[in-house]
């Protein structure tokens, strides 16, 4: 009866296929365990994610850059504990946050092989064009939703008591502090986290991330602004279903979108007199900006639509910006009449006209830069 393992050839007789076949069951294990860390285009995304977050920080949670960035500026009295919301202190304040996130990038574009921190949805062509475009369409915007609840008596504009001097000194450092506010949750949401989930999602994993989040509100949140969160988790549920089933190819950039821009509106909640409609705002603005970034190839327009918002709200008409009430700023703005319309302690964020601006700029995105993409795949 021949046993059931042959004998070893003798010492120095064993050939290449033996030895291969020696290794094998370790290989076979290094493999098993590579293939669960690592895909076809480096990190798996959840891990990327997970690693991601666990150097730069999540709202509310440090991370290791974070921690060590935000002890250095605290130990020297650049950022405080205290509610400051001068130009100054969100300056610093956005600093400490931006730095980390960068870092975190430089480092998960180094472990997955890619170029530097560029690669996440950074690259493509004319970005300063699209950058300061982005700039003149965001205050545009913001100047319109302005212009319509003054006319219909739902805001009330009145000079500020700054001098030239202070306007310039002013408006120069909240247009730094919003720029580096851009850069961070656009650096967030549509660079990293929409670059990094569109290859590696479906709707299934989609689904798995925005039902938990709508969950852990139900259980714990009573606030108005949560139903704002659910609007935003609904009215994607059935588009990313139907990509799913249909099996479009570019399904999983929508499905990440969905995901980015419910994740975008559910931040926001830790902002002070926020209503549903501003977080439902926050969340719709945060499609248009992943939509800017499918069809210009990058978020610089995003970032640059961004920071001008935030600056015209806050500096150059001074009303409330979701919720956070400035010292510093050109013009005073005061919300009059009904919630619904004025946007109350939200500001203008938060009524219901904001919606219907914020369509119109979803809709002059698809068509000015959807129709030049198209042209220039064209030539």
């Amino acid at each position: 009866m021949e046993p059931e393992n042959p004998p070893p050839p003798p010492a120095g007789m064993q050939t290449e296929e033996a030895a291969q076949a020696a290794l094998r069951p370790e290989a076979r294990e290094y493999l098993d365990l590579q293939g669960v860390f690592l895909g076809g285009d480096g990190l798996r995304a959840g891990w990327a994610v997970l690693f991601f977050f666990m150097l730069s920080g999540f709202p509310g949670h440090a991370g290791v850059f974070n921690y060590l960035v935000g002890t250095a500026f605290y130990l020297f009295h650049l950022i405080s504990a205290g509610d400051d919301f001068s130009a100054a202190s969100i300056f610093w304040g956005e600093l400490s946050v931006v730095l980390p996130l960068a870092g975190a990038a430089v480092v998960l574009a180094f472990i997955e092989g890619r170029r530097n921190l560029l690669a996440y949805n950074l690259t493509g062509t004319r970005r300063a064009h699209h950058l300061f475009s982005g700039l003149a369409v965001g205050f545009t915007a913001l100047s319109a939703l302005v212009g319509v609840l003054a006319l219909g008596g739902w805001l009330r504009i009145a000079p500020s008591a700054l001098s030239g001097a202070e306007m310039v000194k002013e408006g120069a450092l909240w247009a730094g502090a919003f720029l580096l506010v851009g850069c961070f949750e656009e650096g967030t949401f549509r660079c990293f986290l929409q670059f990094t989930l569109t290859r590696g999602i479906n709707f299934w994993w989609a689904l798995g991330t925005v039902g938990p989040v709508c969950l852990y509100l139900l259980l714990t949140s009573k606030g108005n602004g949560v139903w704002g969160v659910y609007a935003a988790a609904l009215l994607g549920l059935l588009p990313c279903l139907w990509l799913q089933v249909k099996k479009v190819p570019a399904a999983s950039f929508w499905q990440a979108a969905w995901v980015t821009s419910t994740l975008f509106g559910f931040v926001h909640l830790g902002n002070n007199g926020e209503n549903w409609i501003g977080i439902f705002a926050a969340a719709l603005i945060g499609f248009v900006f992943c939509v800017s970034v499918r069809v210009t190839g990058s978020a610089w327009w995003a970032i640059g639509c961004h920071a001008a918002w935030d600056w015209a709200e806050t500096f150059f008409y001074g009303t409330p910006n979701s919720g956070m009430v400035t010292s510093g700023h050109m013009l005073s703005a005061t919300p009059a009449g009904n919630t619904l319309w004025c946007g109350g302690a939200d500001g203008p964020e938060g009524s219901l006209l904001a919606l219907g601006i914020i369509l119109l700029l979803l809709a002059a995105v698809v068509v000015i830069y959807g129709r030049k993409k198209a042209e220039l795949a064209a030539e």
